[in-house]
């Protein structure tokens, strides 16, 4: 089974340190921030992360979208089943992320760039609002020679199942690219993610030069809501069943497989359609009282961690997104996008 093939599963995105810490208005004032928004640092930020490493109880996380989806699949599967792949600097930052995704048994091959810095992201808790300052650092200079290099290609080629997080399209399209072409050639398994509703938005045409090499698909609605905007699909926004199947049927070069559209809805069912079946899934998320919820940063991400997961151990579509839900679950009772140790069981609802 494809599970027990060592890294069966690669992931590619943008690696990110994420330095979370409770704050207080204080501290977001003293940085111009402000409650559960989310930008891109600019200079007066630069102290943020060393304010928050020195003195505020912070915690390390080893963060990025597919990072997170990477770790959580690493969480299910067997060791040695996942290898993540992006771009960090040589600095104290990228011993740090090497040591967060050691402890939890990633592999990780990072481009290594000599003059740009890890990328960080400041993470200020108050209350139930978060505030997010990110720096993307090397994450942004990540390249297809990195990619191509003999020891990397060797990991393509070994693997069966490739996961990319939206955020690359606007760093590397040619790496997404090259690795659609390598699973539609070989019949592998490619999975995108489109991660954030601005990819679809601003980043339209590297997203749809990589539909045809699709296998699944996966999105949230605001993501969903901002595809069928800037493609002029003529179907409301909040017709998720509508837009889950205009994605399952787009044009697909490697026809020994039929796509599959996983669109997720917070508390709301998980809507999935299946190229060429007209009727379309719904899937109620797995219950969990307000009391346990802890911090939904990242939930989607531990979704596709445990879906992907799934598809790598051979798991039925309807057993994929029951482990996708019940990582997710899991995740959200802990501080950010991070999975409890001991490692729990999964058990189906």
């Amino acid at each position: 089974m494809a599970a027990n093939k060592e890294f069966a599963l690669l992931c590619l995105e943008n690696p990110l340190l994420d330095i979370q810490a409770v704050g207080d208005k204080a501290l977001l004032d003293k940085y111009g921030l402000k409650d559960n928004d989310a930008i891109l640092a600019e200079e007066k930020h630069a102290p943020l992360y060393e304010d928050l490493l020195n003195n505020y109880d912070a915690k390390l996380i080893a963060g990025g979208a597919a990072q997170n989806t990477a770790r959580g699949a690493q969480y299910i599967l067997p060791p040695n089943s996942v290898v993540y792949l992006g771009g960090v600097g040589d600095d104290k930052y990228a011993a740090t992320l090497r040591d967060a995704v050691k402890q939890v048994g990633l592999r990780v091959e990072y481009r290594v760039d000599p003059k740009i810095p890890t990328g960080r992201c400041g993470v200020v808790i108050t209350g139930h609002n978060r505030s997010l300052c990110t720096d993307l650092g090397a994450a942004n200079h990540y390249d297809l020679e990195h990619l191509k290099r003999e020891d990397i290609w060797a990991l393509v080629k070994g693997a069966q199942f490739y996961y990319v997080g939206g955020y690359h399209f606007t760093v590397c399209p040619a790496a997404i690219q090259t690795l659609g072409e390598e699973a539609a050639a070989n019949d592998k398994v490619f999975v995108v993610n489109v991660s954030a509703p601005f990819i679809a938005q601003f980043f339209k045409d590297p997203l749809d030069e990589s539909s045809k090499y699709w296998d699944y698909v996966i999105c949230n609605e605001t993501e969903a809501a901002a595809y069928a905007e800037s493609h002029n699909l003529n179907v409301a926004a909040t017709d998720i069943a509508a837009i889950a199947k205009h994605l399952a049927n787009l044009p697909k070069a490697n026809t020994k497989r039929p796509r599959v559209a996983v669109i997720t809805h917070g508390t709301e069912p998980t809507v999935v359609a299946q190229q060429g079946v007209d009727e379309v899934k719904s899937y109620p998320v797995h219950a969990i009282s307000k009391e346990q919820i802890n911090d939904t940063n990242g939930a989607g991400d531990a979704f596709a961690g445990g879906f992907v997961a799934g598809l790598v151990q051979g798991k039925t579509l309807d057993e994929a997104v029951d482990l996708g839900q019940w990582l997710a679950r899991l995740s959200i009772q802990e501080l950010g996008p991070s999975y409890p140790f001991p490692k729990q069981t999964y058990a189906k609802a």
